[in-house]
C-alpha cells in the first residue's frame, strides 16, 4: 500500500524552495508512478518560469490544473497564435483552476513569487510531439522566451 501524501504548507514551502533553486524556476513533485493511468503532481512555481505555449493532441490528454497558492495566468490560443483568451487563476480569486480540452494550445505565466500548481492528466507521461509545441512562439531556451514570457505576463497587469 502507498503511503499518504498531504499537500500541506510545508510541502509547498518546499517547493517553493525548490523551483527557486532549480535553474527552470519550477520544481515538480510527482505524486504518480510512472506506469499509473493517471498523473498527477504538485508544482512549485516562480515567475522567471517560461512554460511554453503547447497543446496535447491525443484525446484522452485534458488537463486538469488547480492553484493552491498565488496567482497564474492562463493564456488559450488560436491554432495560428491568436489570443482565444486570457484568464487570471488564483487560489483566492474567483476562479482557482481549469479543464483544458486535448488540441487546445495554452501556456501558464507566475504572477506571484512561490505559486503552487496541482495538475492531473491521463497517463503514462510522454513529451511534448514537435507538432504540440507552437510554432509561433519561442521554446524554453530560446533567446526571444523571457521577452514573450513578459509579454504574456503584461496581459494580466493589475
Amino acid at each position: 500500500m502507498a503511503a499518504v501524501r498531504f499537500l500541506d504548507q510545508t510541502l509547498f514551502a518546499q517547493l517553493a524552495s525548490d523551483a527557486k533553486a532549480s535553474g527552470r524556476q519550477r520544481y515538480h513533485h510527482l505524486l504518480h508512478r510512472a506506469d499509473e493511468p493517471c498523473q498527477r503532481l504538485v508544482a512549485g512555481l516562480q515567475p522567471d518560469t517560461y512554460i511554453a505555449p503547447h497543446r496535447h493532441l491525443a484525446e484522452d490528454k485534458a488537463e486538469h490544473l488547480i492553484v493552491l497558492r498565488g496567482r497564474l495566468g492562463l493564456v488559450l490560443f488560436e491554432a495560428d497564435g491568436q489570443i482565444l483568451r486570457a484568464r487570471e487563476l488564483s487560489a483566492a480569486g474567483d476562479c482557482c483552476g481549469v479543464d483544458i480540452p486535448p488540441g487546445l494550445y495554452h501556456a501558464l505565466v507566475v504572477l506571484t513569487p512561490d505559486s503552487i500548481l496541482f495538475e492531473c492528466k491521463a497517463g503514462p507521461y510522454q513529451s511534448l510531439r514537435p507538432d504540440e509545441r507552437a510554432p509561433w512562439a519561442p521554446g524554453e531556451g530560446d533567446p526571444a522566451a523571457d521577452e514573450y514570457r513578459q509579454w504574456l505576463c503584461s496581459l494580466f497587469a493589475r
